[in-house]
């Protein structure tokens, strides 16, 4: 499997924009206590690390699939961060 294969599965994997959109919305839940970025950079790297070790094995090494899942990570929480702040714009 290329980078660019196991990229794209991780991108439309809908467990983990499950896993991601939970994470978003809690974080809007304790943004006063707890800030935004640090949850979503921990939330980033726990389920970019969890995901992997938990499946089944595959023939990508593990820490490539950790990198490759937390680059992915970061596009989805962008593409929901990006989606939440013109939500926001537009109801006023």
């Amino acid at each position: 499997m290329t980078l660019s294969d196991l990229f794209l599965s991780q991108l439309s994997d809908l467990f983990r924009i499950g896993l991601l959109i939970a994470l978003f919305i809690t974080m809007l839940r304790t943004r006063a206590a707890s800030g935004v970025w640090i949850p979503l950079a921990a939330g980033a790297v726990f389920v970019a690390v969890i995901l992997p070790s938990t499946m089944q094995a595959t023939s990508v090494p593990l820490m490539q699939a950790v990198l490759v899942g937390f680059v992915a990570n970061v596009v989805i929480l962008a593409v929901i961060l990006a989606a939440w702040t013109l939500f926001q714009r537009l109801r006023g």
